[in-house]
């Protein structure tokens, strides 16, 4: 029940009681009955002041039994200040951490903020290295009567000259810059050596300014091997052809040497770009324009023989359609 309806109920009890308790006075005094050998009068007073006791009672009643929260106001009032009070004199200790909590918290974002301004403002110059970038790759197998360590310094000196370039350019290359692990060097003697033929790549362990003073790098050693045929079909991808625009060509396009150079990954070669043959792009945009077949069939086809470290050059082709108008 709700507030409003509690009230509007007790009034209207209220006023059902009190004339009951009149009519019941009135009529008990012109009865002139006695109670307790009072007079007619005072007893009527008597049953009137009842009355009102009664109406009083039956109110409250009423008003306990609908309402849970007059029950516990009325009953339980005192014990839940106690509570709360105990509740309240248990949390301060805890808000006084929290607080303390909370200004090292913002003393913290300070610092960082401080140290992340610091960072960028001793890092905000040019990047000219970035980290795992090559600095040299190389072919090695390794004869029998070979140096093994004045191979190495070969590959570390070359190394060293074209990461040089990079970060003084302008300058001439006259010492080491590029330092690598000794761990990292006698690991790279020991795969070396087998007289397998092996791919070394140089690469830088992090990020490098313009101007830096020393490039950290490490050998990373693959086992050289053929990664395409020339004339082999390395990809393909089937487009539409009714009115395909430049641009969604492109796109197509790109796709299909995405997929191509993913390929040559998932095979191991080092290539970070699949090289086209320009001739073979102005041809297939020839054909496409002349064919009345919806959808067209396109390959990437390898041009040249390719190993782990060498460039993938492929043709574009045109080749049977799945399905044709």
């Amino acid at each position: 029940m709700t507030g409003w309806e509690l009230i509007i109920f007790l009034l209207v009890l209220g006023g059902i009681l009190s004339t009951l308790g009149d009519l019941l006075g009135s009529r008990i005094g012109k009865a002139r009955l006695s109670i307790f050998k009072l007079r007619p009068r005072r007893t009527a007073i008597l049953i009137t002041i009842f009355t009102g006791s009664l109406i009083s009672g039956i109110s409250l009643s009423l008003m306990l039994f609908v309402s849970n929260e007059l029950r516990i106001g009325l009953f339980e009032l005192d014990d839940l200040q106690a509570k709360l009070k105990e509740s309240r004199e248990a949390l301060l200790p805890l808000q006084e951490q929290r607080e303390a909590l909370e200004l090292k918290i913002k003393k913290a974002e300070e610092e960082l903020v401080k140290m992340s301004k610091g960072l960028f403002a001793f890092r905000k110059g040019e990047v000219v290295i970035t980290s795992g970038q090559s600095l040299a790759t190389f072919n090695i197998k390794l004869q029998e009567k070979a140096n093994i360590k004045e191979e190495i310094e070969n590959i570390i000196r070359k190394a060293n000259f074209n990461a040089f370039l990079r970060v003084s350019p302008g300058k001439t290359p006259d010492r080491r810059m590029l330092l690598v692990k000794r761990d990292h060097i006698t690991r790279l003697e020991e795969l070396i050596s087998d007289q397998r033929e092996w791919v070394v790549v140089i690469r830088s362990a992090g990020n490098v300014l313009l101007g830096e003073k020393y490039v950290y790098a490490f050998p990373e050693v693959i086992l050289n091997k053929n990664i395409v045929q020339e004339g082999e079909v390395i990809s393909s991808l089937t487009i539409s052809n009714n009115k395909i625009s430049q641009t969604s060509f492109q796109q197509q396009i790109k796709i299909l040497l995405a997929s191509t150079l993913a390929e040559v990954k998932r095979r191991g070669s080092l290539v970070t770009e699949i090289q086209v043959d320009s001739s073979s792009m102005k041809n297939l945009l020839i054909q496409l324009k002349s064919t009345k077949k919806m959808r067209l069939k396109v390959e990437t086809i390898s041009q040249i023989k390719s190993d782990t470290a060498e460039k993938v050059v492929v043709i574009l082709r045109i080749a049977e359609a799945p399905l044709s108008s």
